[in-house]
């Protein structure tokens, strides 16, 4: 056996080996927690996704009104400061309440402020821009469901 046919040799040797532990691992990590992701109720589901869609909602407003005030337009500056809070405060709230967080429902009363006041601000547009009437509407949706869990 030369020199390169036993460097090859090796390599699939410790990549098997590597490849084998990997999936003992991930064998015995599983066994051990069987169920546990799966069997632990969700019970921040509805305002996570409610928090999820006021995201997607926000950022798209956001963007818009970077783009308007850009252009000069100062009339989207309140809109942008409080889509801004609620991004940061829903992005959050997503991420608690997909790890069935104990912090969850304190945050839910916080997201619901900002939430109204981000849906205050984008109310004054929401006629002209249909990117402020959708984030308005995902906020009144995520107050409602923040109000079901909040503490």
């Amino acid at each position: 056996m030369n020199r390169r046919q036993f460097i090859g040799s090796a390599a699939a040797v410790s990549l098997t080996a590597a490849a084998s532990f990997a999936r003992a691992h991930d064998h015995a990590h599983h066994a051990g927690h069987a169920g546990h992701a799966h069997s632990a109720p969700r019970a921040y589901e509805a305002a996570r996704k409610a928090a999820a869609h006021c995201v997607e909602a926000g950022q798209i407003c956001l963007a818009h009104c970077i783009a308007l005030l850009s252009e000069g337009d100062t009339s989207m500056k309140d809109c942008a400061a409080g889509v801004n809070q609620m991004l940061a405060l829903c992005g959050t709230l997503q991420n608690l309440a997909a790890q069935n967080s104990r912090l969850t429902p304190s945050l839910a009363k916080v997201c619901i402020e900002a939430c109204k006041q981000c849906a205050a601000a984008c109310k004054e547009h929401a006629g002209h821009h249909a990117e402020c009437k959708a984030c308005y509407e995902s906020c009144l949706a995520c107050i409602k469901e923040c109000e079901k869990i909040a503490a």
